[in-house]
Protein backbone atom coordinates (compact mmCIF):
# COMPACT_ATOMS: atom_id res chain seq x y z
CA UNK A 1 0.00 0.00 0.00
CA UNK A 2 1.45 3.39 -0.90
CA UNK A 3 1.88 5.23 2.13
CA UNK A 4 0.29 8.52 -0.12
CA UNK A 5 -2.95 6.69 -0.44
CA UNK A 6 -6.00 7.12 1.51
CA UNK A 7 -6.19 3.79 3.73
CA UNK A 8 -6.51 2.68 7.65
CA UNK A 9 -5.54 -0.55 8.84
CA UNK A 10 -6.01 0.33 12.34
CA UNK A 11 -9.91 1.43 11.42
CA UNK A 12 -10.43 -1.59 9.19
CA UNK A 13 -9.55 -3.82 11.92
CA UNK A 14 -12.03 -1.69 14.09
CA UNK A 15 -14.53 -2.78 11.53
CA UNK A 16 -15.04 0.40 8.95
CA UNK A 17 -13.54 0.27 5.88
CA UNK A 18 -12.59 3.82 4.29
CA UNK A 19 -12.18 1.74 0.92
CA UNK A 20 -15.72 0.43 0.56
CA UNK A 21 -16.71 3.77 1.14
CA UNK A 22 -14.75 5.26 -1.87
CA UNK A 23 -15.92 2.20 -4.04
CA UNK A 24 -19.33 3.00 -3.15
CA UNK A 25 -19.01 6.29 -4.31
CA UNK A 26 -17.90 5.35 -7.66
CA UNK A 27 -20.57 2.56 -8.08
CA UNK A 28 -23.53 5.37 -7.73
CA UNK A 29 -21.76 7.91 -9.77
CA UNK A 30 -24.10 7.00 -12.43
CA UNK A 31 -27.30 6.82 -11.12
CA UNK A 32 -26.27 10.63 -9.65
CA UNK A 33 -25.73 11.34 -13.06
CA UNK A 34 -29.51 10.56 -14.39
CA UNK A 35 -30.81 12.97 -12.08
CA UNK A 36 -29.00 16.19 -12.86
CA UNK A 37 -31.70 19.04 -14.07
CA UNK A 38 -30.97 22.58 -14.77
CA UNK A 39 -29.54 24.77 -11.62
CA UNK A 40 -27.28 21.11 -10.83
CA UNK A 41 -23.78 21.81 -10.33
CA UNK A 42 -21.37 18.62 -10.67
CA UNK A 43 -19.36 17.62 -7.88
CA UNK A 44 -20.18 14.75 -6.21
CA UNK A 45 -17.82 13.59 -3.90
CA UNK A 46 -17.18 17.73 -2.59
CA UNK A 47 -18.15 18.54 0.99
CA UNK A 48 -21.18 20.18 -0.36
CA UNK A 49 -24.00 20.28 -2.94
CA UNK A 50 -24.14 22.65 -5.46
CA UNK A 51 -27.40 24.38 -7.03
CA UNK A 52 -28.23 27.55 -8.71
CA UNK A 53 -31.73 27.94 -8.62
CA UNK A 54 -33.50 30.35 -11.48
CA UNK A 55 -35.52 32.53 -9.67
CA UNK A 56 -35.87 35.53 -12.35
CA UNK A 57 -39.25 34.57 -13.19
CA UNK A 58 -40.50 34.67 -9.52
CA UNK A 59 -41.64 37.83 -7.48
CA UNK A 60 -40.79 36.82 -3.68
CA UNK A 61 -39.11 33.22 -4.09
CA UNK A 62 -39.69 31.36 -1.01
CA UNK A 63 -37.54 27.93 0.07
CA UNK A 64 -39.62 25.07 1.37
CA UNK A 65 -37.90 22.16 2.59
CA UNK A 66 -38.77 18.61 4.30
CA UNK A 67 -36.88 15.98 6.00
CA UNK A 68 -37.81 12.31 5.92
CA UNK A 69 -37.10 8.35 6.34
CA UNK A 70 -38.39 5.07 5.48
CA UNK A 71 -38.73 4.08 8.96
CA UNK A 72 -39.23 0.07 9.62
CA UNK A 73 -40.50 -0.79 5.94
CA UNK A 74 -36.51 -1.38 5.88
CA UNK A 75 -36.80 -4.32 8.53
CA UNK A 76 -38.87 -5.94 5.12
CA UNK A 77 -36.12 -4.60 2.69
CA UNK A 78 -33.59 -6.78 4.78
CA UNK A 79 -35.66 -9.81 4.94
CA UNK A 80 -36.27 -9.89 1.66
CA UNK A 81 -32.55 -8.93 0.27
CA UNK A 82 -34.41 -6.11 -1.71
CA UNK A 83 -32.79 -2.72 -1.32
CA UNK A 84 -33.42 -1.03 -5.01
CA UNK A 85 -37.03 0.60 -4.26
CA UNK A 86 -36.76 1.98 -0.30
CA UNK A 87 -34.66 5.15 -1.68
CA UNK A 88 -38.01 6.14 -4.13
CA UNK A 89 -40.09 5.87 -0.51
CA UNK A 90 -37.18 7.89 1.07
CA UNK A 91 -37.65 10.86 -1.73
CA UNK A 92 -41.58 10.30 -2.04
CA UNK A 93 -41.49 11.37 1.59
CA UNK A 94 -39.78 14.40 1.33
CA UNK A 95 -40.99 15.72 -2.27
CA UNK A 96 -44.59 14.43 -1.42
CA UNK A 97 -44.76 16.90 1.60
CA UNK A 98 -43.02 20.25 0.17
CA UNK A 99 -45.50 19.55 -2.90
CA UNK A 100 -48.24 20.15 -0.81
CA UNK A 101 -47.25 23.94 -0.39
CA UNK A 102 -47.00 24.12 -4.34
CA UNK A 103 -43.17 23.91 -4.29
CA UNK A 104 -41.65 22.47 -7.20
CA UNK A 105 -38.87 20.51 -5.50
CA UNK A 106 -35.38 21.30 -6.66
CA UNK A 107 -32.72 19.04 -4.91
CA UNK A 108 -32.36 15.96 -2.89
CA UNK A 109 -29.67 14.64 -0.62
CA UNK A 110 -29.71 11.45 1.66
CA UNK A 111 -27.90 10.34 4.43
CA UNK A 112 -27.28 6.21 4.81
CA UNK A 113 -26.02 4.89 7.76
CA UNK A 114 -24.99 1.37 7.86
CA UNK A 115 -23.25 -1.41 9.98
CA UNK A 116 -21.10 -2.55 6.88
CA UNK A 117 -20.66 -0.88 4.09
CA UNK A 118 -21.13 -2.75 0.79
CA UNK A 119 -20.57 -0.95 -1.94
CA UNK A 120 -23.18 -2.74 -4.25
CA UNK A 121 -25.89 -2.42 -1.73
CA UNK A 122 -25.28 1.05 -0.87
CA UNK A 123 -25.25 1.55 -4.88
CA UNK A 124 -28.26 -0.22 -5.21
CA UNK A 125 -30.32 1.92 -2.18
CA UNK A 126 -28.71 4.76 -4.05
CA UNK A 127 -29.95 3.83 -7.56
CA UNK A 128 -33.57 4.02 -5.94
CA UNK A 129 -33.04 7.75 -4.65
CA UNK A 130 -32.26 8.42 -8.36
CA UNK A 131 -34.95 7.22 -9.62
CA UNK A 132 -36.74 8.98 -6.74
CA UNK A 133 -35.23 12.07 -7.78
CA UNK A 134 -35.76 11.64 -11.90
CA UNK A 135 -39.47 10.98 -10.92
CA UNK A 136 -39.56 13.99 -8.98
CA UNK A 137 -37.90 16.06 -11.29
CA UNK A 138 -35.34 16.78 -8.45
CA UNK A 139 -31.41 17.00 -8.82
CA UNK A 140 -29.78 14.32 -6.31
CA UNK A 141 -26.57 16.81 -5.64
CA UNK A 142 -25.23 14.71 -2.79
CA UNK A 143 -25.26 12.51 0.26
CA UNK A 144 -23.73 10.96 3.09
CA UNK A 145 -22.45 7.48 3.80
CA UNK A 146 -21.45 6.14 7.20
CA UNK A 147 -20.57 2.87 8.30
CA UNK A 148 -21.29 1.92 11.90
CA UNK A 149 -19.93 -0.98 13.40
CA UNK A 150 -21.41 -1.98 16.68
CA UNK A 151 -24.19 0.64 16.53
CA UNK A 152 -26.21 -1.76 14.20
CA UNK A 153 -26.17 -5.25 12.72
CA UNK A 154 -23.47 -5.76 9.51
CA UNK A 155 -26.79 -6.54 7.31
CA UNK A 156 -28.49 -3.78 8.14
CA UNK A 157 -29.07 0.08 7.47
CA UNK A 158 -30.85 3.37 8.04
CA UNK A 159 -31.66 5.89 5.13
CA UNK A 160 -33.24 9.71 5.42
CA UNK A 161 -32.73 12.32 3.53
CA UNK A 162 -34.19 15.53 2.56
CA UNK A 163 -35.63 18.06 -0.44
CA UNK A 164 -35.71 21.61 -1.31
CA UNK A 165 -38.00 23.43 -3.26
CA UNK A 166 -39.34 26.98 -4.41
CA UNK A 167 -42.22 28.50 -4.66
CA UNK A 168 -43.35 31.76 -5.63
CA UNK A 169 -44.81 33.37 -2.05
CA UNK A 170 -48.08 34.94 -4.19
CA UNK A 171 -48.34 31.06 -5.41
CA UNK A 172 -47.92 29.23 -1.88
CA UNK A 173 -50.77 26.82 -1.30
CA UNK A 174 -51.95 27.65 2.36
CA UNK A 175 -55.65 26.80 2.44
CA UNK A 176 -56.68 30.69 3.31
CA UNK A 177 -59.27 30.50 0.07
CA UNK A 178 -61.28 26.75 1.55
CA UNK A 179 -64.67 27.26 2.09
CA UNK A 180 -67.90 25.10 2.24
CA UNK A 181 -68.32 23.70 -0.80
CA UNK A 182 -65.21 22.75 -1.79
CA UNK A 183 -64.46 19.63 -3.58
CA UNK A 184 -61.83 16.74 -1.99
CA UNK A 185 -60.25 14.79 -4.77
CA UNK A 186 -58.07 11.78 -4.01
CA UNK A 187 -55.27 10.78 -5.85
CA UNK A 188 -54.25 6.59 -5.73
CA UNK A 189 -51.39 5.62 -3.98
CA UNK A 190 -49.71 2.95 -4.97
CA UNK A 191 -50.39 0.82 -2.13
CA UNK A 192 -48.74 1.12 1.79
CA UNK A 193 -46.69 3.13 0.81
CA UNK A 194 -44.21 3.98 4.30
CA UNK A 195 -46.45 4.16 7.30
CA UNK A 196 -47.37 2.02 9.48
CA UNK A 197 -45.13 -1.17 9.11
CA UNK A 198 -44.40 -1.75 12.60
CA UNK A 199 -47.83 -2.65 12.56
CA UNK A 200 -47.35 -4.71 9.57
CA UNK A 201 -44.53 -6.40 10.49
CA UNK A 202 -46.58 -7.88 13.89
CA UNK A 203 -49.09 -9.01 11.42
CA UNK A 204 -47.22 -10.93 8.97
CA UNK A 205 -43.77 -11.39 9.71
CA UNK A 206 -42.24 -15.01 11.10
CA UNK A 207 -46.01 -15.78 10.31
CA UNK A 208 -46.51 -15.71 6.73
CA UNK A 209 -43.92 -16.32 3.49
CA UNK A 210 -43.11 -13.19 2.32
CA UNK A 211 -41.85 -15.03 -0.73
CA UNK A 212 -45.56 -16.44 -1.68
CA UNK A 213 -48.44 -14.61 -2.15
CA UNK A 214 -51.13 -14.69 0.01
CA UNK A 215 -54.94 -15.05 -0.37
CA UNK A 216 -56.01 -14.18 -3.91
CA UNK A 217 -53.31 -11.81 -4.17
CA UNK A 218 -50.82 -12.76 -7.19
CA UNK A 219 -47.82 -10.98 -5.66
CA UNK A 220 -45.44 -12.07 -3.04
CA UNK A 221 -46.17 -10.67 0.02
CA UNK A 222 -43.04 -9.22 0.55
CA UNK A 223 -42.98 -7.58 -2.94
CA UNK A 224 -46.33 -6.34 -2.18
CA UNK A 225 -45.47 -4.56 1.02
CA UNK A 226 -42.61 -3.32 -0.18
CA UNK A 227 -44.26 -1.43 -3.24
CA UNK A 228 -42.19 2.15 -3.23
CA UNK A 229 -44.61 5.32 -2.48
CA UNK A 230 -45.70 6.96 -5.07
CA UNK A 231 -44.46 10.80 -5.98
CA UNK A 232 -46.93 13.10 -6.99
CA UNK A 233 -44.87 16.49 -7.75
CA UNK A 234 -45.00 16.02 -11.99
CA UNK A 235 -49.23 16.33 -11.92
CA UNK A 236 -49.44 18.62 -8.63
CA UNK A 237 -47.25 21.10 -10.44
CA UNK A 238 -49.18 20.56 -13.67
CA UNK A 239 -52.47 21.34 -11.45
CA UNK A 240 -51.10 24.40 -9.77
CA UNK A 241 -49.69 25.76 -12.69
CA UNK A 242 -53.61 25.71 -14.52
CA UNK A 243 -55.34 26.05 -11.32
CA UNK A 244 -55.84 27.26 -7.83
CA UNK A 245 -55.57 24.79 -5.35
CA UNK A 246 -57.28 25.14 -1.66
CA UNK A 247 -55.32 22.85 0.13
CA UNK A 248 -53.19 19.95 -0.51
CA UNK A 249 -52.97 16.65 2.13
CA UNK A 250 -49.98 14.20 2.17
CA UNK A 251 -51.62 10.57 3.62
CA UNK A 252 -48.86 9.63 5.63
CA UNK A 253 -49.20 8.28 8.97
CA UNK A 254 -52.01 8.85 11.05
CA UNK A 255 -53.93 8.09 7.77
CA UNK A 256 -57.20 10.62 6.93
CA UNK A 257 -58.05 11.94 10.43
CA UNK A 258 -54.32 13.02 10.98
CA UNK A 259 -53.83 14.98 7.57
CA UNK A 260 -56.83 15.84 5.89
CA UNK A 261 -57.44 18.31 8.83
CA UNK A 262 -53.83 19.70 8.52
CA UNK A 263 -54.87 21.40 5.01
CA UNK A 264 -58.38 22.79 6.42
CA UNK A 265 -58.90 26.19 8.36
CA UNK A 266 -60.83 26.07 11.39
CA UNK A 267 -64.51 26.64 11.36
CA UNK A 268 -64.73 24.21 8.50
CA UNK A 269 -64.11 20.67 8.25
CA UNK A 270 -64.07 17.33 5.49
CA UNK A 271 -66.70 15.06 4.94
CA UNK A 272 -65.43 12.05 3.24
CA UNK A 273 -67.37 9.26 1.85
CA UNK A 274 -66.39 5.68 2.46
CA UNK A 275 -67.88 4.29 0.42
CA UNK A 276 -66.56 6.07 -2.64
CA UNK A 277 -62.71 5.30 -1.75
CA UNK A 278 -60.67 2.83 -4.01
CA UNK A 279 -59.09 0.57 -2.00
CA UNK A 280 -56.22 -1.46 -2.86
CA UNK A 281 -56.36 -5.55 -1.57
CA UNK A 282 -53.04 -5.07 0.27
CA UNK A 283 -55.50 -3.19 3.25
CA UNK A 284 -57.98 -6.05 3.37
CA UNK A 285 -55.11 -8.20 3.99
CA UNK A 286 -53.63 -5.94 6.96
CA UNK A 287 -57.44 -5.61 8.47
CA UNK A 288 -58.61 -9.00 8.05
CA UNK A 289 -54.87 -10.96 9.30
CA UNK A 290 -54.41 -8.42 11.44
CA UNK A 291 -57.49 -8.05 13.40
CA UNK A 292 -57.53 -4.41 12.49
CA UNK A 293 -60.55 -2.45 13.02
CA UNK A 294 -61.77 0.09 10.09
CA UNK A 295 -61.32 3.45 12.20
CA UNK A 296 -57.63 2.32 13.18
CA UNK A 297 -57.38 1.44 9.05
CA UNK A 298 -58.50 5.24 8.62
CA UNK A 299 -56.13 6.57 11.50
CA UNK A 300 -53.03 4.41 10.24
CA UNK A 301 -52.91 3.83 6.88
CA UNK A 302 -53.57 5.72 3.55
CA UNK A 303 -56.24 3.45 2.52
CA UNK A 304 -56.01 3.64 -1.20
CA UNK A 305 -55.28 7.57 -0.95
CA UNK A 306 -52.13 9.27 -1.40
CA UNK A 307 -52.76 12.35 -1.59
CA UNK A 308 -56.27 14.77 -1.04
CA UNK A 309 -56.62 17.85 -3.27
CA UNK A 310 -58.79 20.18 -2.15
CA UNK A 311 -60.37 23.09 -5.40
CA UNK A 312 -63.16 25.06 -5.84
CA UNK A 313 -66.63 23.53 -6.58
CA UNK A 314 -66.52 25.18 -10.07
CA UNK A 315 -62.66 23.86 -11.05
CA UNK A 316 -63.50 20.31 -9.95
CA UNK A 317 -64.19 18.98 -13.55
CA UNK A 318 -61.00 21.00 -14.40
CA UNK A 319 -58.70 19.54 -12.04
CA UNK A 320 -59.92 16.21 -12.42
CA UNK A 321 -59.23 16.32 -16.45
CA UNK A 322 -56.13 17.92 -16.07
CA UNK A 323 -54.99 14.84 -13.24
CA UNK A 324 -55.97 12.35 -15.65
CA UNK A 325 -54.22 14.03 -18.93
CA UNK A 326 -50.94 13.62 -16.40
CA UNK A 327 -51.49 9.92 -16.02
CA UNK A 328 -53.72 9.87 -12.54
CA UNK A 329 -56.83 8.45 -11.88
CA UNK A 330 -58.28 10.81 -9.80
CA UNK A 331 -61.82 10.69 -8.14
CA UNK A 332 -63.70 12.94 -5.79
CA UNK A 333 -64.25 11.30 -2.21
CA UNK A 334 -65.47 14.15 -0.76
CA UNK A 335 -66.43 18.14 0.15
CA UNK A 336 -65.37 20.75 2.34
CA UNK A 337 -68.06 21.89 5.23
CA UNK A 338 -68.72 24.55 7.76
CA UNK A 339 -68.61 23.44 11.37
CA UNK A 340 -66.55 22.26 14.48
CA UNK A 341 -65.48 18.87 13.12
CA UNK A 342 -62.49 18.85 10.78
CA UNK A 343 -63.50 15.45 9.19
CA UNK A 344 -65.58 12.98 9.19
CA UNK A 345 -65.81 9.68 7.79
CA UNK A 346 -69.37 9.11 6.36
Amino acid sequence: MNENESFSKAYAEAGVDITAGYRAVELMKSHVARTKRVGAIDGIGGFGGLFRPDIAKMKEPILVSGTDGVGTKLKLAFLTDRHDTVGIDCVAMCVNDIICSGAEPLFFLDYIACGKNVPEKIAAIVSGVADGCVSAGCALIGGETAEHPGLMPEDEYDIAGFAVGVVDREKIIDTSETEAGDIIIALPSSGVHSNGFSLIRRIFVGKYDLEKPLDESEIPLGELLLTPTKIYVKPILALTSKLRIHGISHITGGGFYENIPRAIPDGLGAVIKKSDIRTPYVFDLIKKYGGVSEHDMYNTYNMGVGMCVTVGKNDADEALAILRECGEEPYIIGKIEAGSAKIRLV
